[in-house]
Parts: structure tokens; C-alpha cells; sequence
């Protein structure tokens, strides 16, 4: 062999030696991996192991429990005088009476709220009303204020006040319901004085075929004659302390010597004591 063969000898020499340093190295690495998944094996056994204990613990004592709660029910049953049998009747007796109990106050939480809807649908129908009686009297107001409009306005005989006056009984209640001025109906007899609120009036004369009459009123001790009025006339005099405007209207005269109408006075006047 020439010298030129020696190289190469050694080159194989060094790779063995290289695959042998990795083997080793991964032998070596398998090894720690196998102890350390073996510990941790033994680590999750051991704690399989401490569970299963706990678990027969658990049993135990609860084998127990059961045994001294079995001892207890006889105990209990002996110091009633109760068999078992009569102790599971009581049992069974209890648990009845506690359903009875709950359905009683379901029934009883139901009949409630039933009467608070009841109650809520009459709170709804009172509201209704309201406001049904609300429309009413607006509606009221309008008709009376329509009807006020259509009263005949008439000039009085000695003031040249011009009042509203009412010729009939329906329109003298329409003028009431105005709320300004009290009003008294009268009828009056011929040769006949009669107190109308506080003042009196006496019929002297009545025409019914002119519709003209002649009374005389009564006041403050003063008399006053309205001599040959017509109907509807607004008759004014003042009476009162402090002097107010009064009115006698009539409104029809009869054949039979009889006149009807009314006194007006301001709400102010002194009101007779029969209407207190």
C-alpha cells in the first residue's frame, strides 16, 4: 500500500466514533424520558390510589351515617310507642299535610291576584268614568252655554239695565244653573200679598187678553207699583243695607185674575230663612 492510502482509513474511523457518540446520546435521552413518564405514572397511580381510599372513607362513614339514622328512627319510634310501620304512616301523614299546605296557599296566592286584577279592571273602569263624566260636563257646559246664548235679553223699567230673563220654567232653570243671581218662582192671586224670598208682592190687577197686570212690591218698608207691565218685563227695584239690584219677571197671566213668575236677587242678598 502507497502512502497515499492512509487518509482515508482514518476518515471511517471518525465517522463510527460520530455514530456512536449519537447513539449513545439518544440512548441516553430515551432513558431520561423513560424515568421521568415513570415517575409520573407512580405519581398518578399513587393519586388513583389516595382517591379510591377516600372513596371507601366516604362509604364507610356513610354506611355508618345510614346504620345510626336506622338506629335513631327505631330509637325515636320506640319513645313515641310507634312501630315502624306507624312511624312511616306519621311520615307519610306529615308530608300530606305539608302538600295540603302548599296547594292551600297556591290556591290562596291565585284567589289573591284574582282580586287584584278584579281590582285593577275596576281601578280601569273608574277611569273610564271619569272620564265619561268629564265629556258629560263639558258636554253640559256647552249646552249651557248654548242655552244662555238664546235667553232673551231684556231692558229693565227703571235702570236701563239690560238682564237676561227667562220665559218659561225650563229657561228660568237654565238661568239657574248660570249661578250669578238666586231665583224664586211665585204665583200670585189677585188682592193676595205674599212673601217671595225677602220681599212680598201683591197682585192688583191682571188682564189676560193684553197680557198686562199691576202689582205692587214690599221691601225695606217701602212699597213699589208697577202699574200696567207687560210679560217678560225685567221689573227693577233696590233693596238691602247695601242697596241691590232686584227684578220681578212674569211670565203668564191667567183669565182667573193669576200671574206666575220670578224674583231674581243678587247671590250678595240676605236669603229668607225658610231656605237656609
Amino acid at each position: 500500500m502507497s502512502e497515499f492510502d492512509t487518509p482515508p482509513a482514518r476518515s471511517v474511523s471518525g465517522a463510527l466514533i460520530g455514530v456512536i457518540a449519537v447513539a449513545l446520546l439518544l440512548a441516553l435521552g430515551g432513558l431520561a424520558w423513560t424515568y421521568a413518564l415513570s415517575n409520573k405514572i407512580i405519581k398518578q397511580e399513587a393519586a388513583i390510589n389516595a382517591a379510591n381510599d377516600e372513596n371507601a372513607k366516604l362509604k364507610s362513614e356513610l354506611q355508618e351515617t345510614n346504620a345510626r339514622l336506622k338506629v335513631t328512627s327505631q330509637e325515636l319510634g320506640q319513645s313515641l310507642g310507634l312501630t315502624q310501620r306507624q312511624l312511616e304512616a306519621k311520615t307519610q301523614e306529615v308530608l300530606s299535610r305539608e302538600q295540603a299546605d302548599s296547594k292551600r296557599l297556591e290556591t290562596a296566592a291565585k284567589e289573591a291576584q284574582q282580586q287584584i286584577s278584579a281590582v285593577s279592571n275596576q281601578v280601569s273602569d273608574v277611569k273610564t268614568d271619569v272620564g265619561g263624566v268629564k265629556t258629560d260636563v263639558a258636554k253640559t257646559q256647552s249646552d249651557l252655554a248654548t242655552a244662555v246664548t238664546q235667553l232673551t235679553s231684556m231692558q229693565g223699567d227703571i235702570s236701563g239695565h239690560t238682564s237676561l230673563i227667562a220665559r218659561n220654567h225650563d229657561e228660568l232653570e237654565v238661568l239657574k244653573h248660570k249661578g250669578d243671581r238666586n231665583y224664586y218662582e211665585f204665583t200670585l192671586v189677585k188682592g193676595q200679598k205674599k212673601p217671595v224670598g225677602t220681599v212680598s208682592l201683591e197682585l192688583k190687577k191682571a188682564d189676560a187678553k193684553k197680557s198686562q197686570f199691576t202689582l205692587v212690591v214690599y221691601s225695606d218698608d217701602k212699597s213699589y207699583e208697577k202699574k200696567n207691565r207687560n210679560l217678560n218685563e225685567p221689573l227693577q227695584f233696590y233693596a238691602g243695607k247695601d242697596p241691590s239690584l232686584y227684578e220681578v219677571v212674569v211670565n203668564s197671566v191667567s183669565a182667573k185674575n193669576t200671574v206666575t213668575g220670578y224674583l231674581s236677587v243678587p247671590k250678595s242678598a240676605p236669603v229668607p230663612p225658610a231656605v237656609n
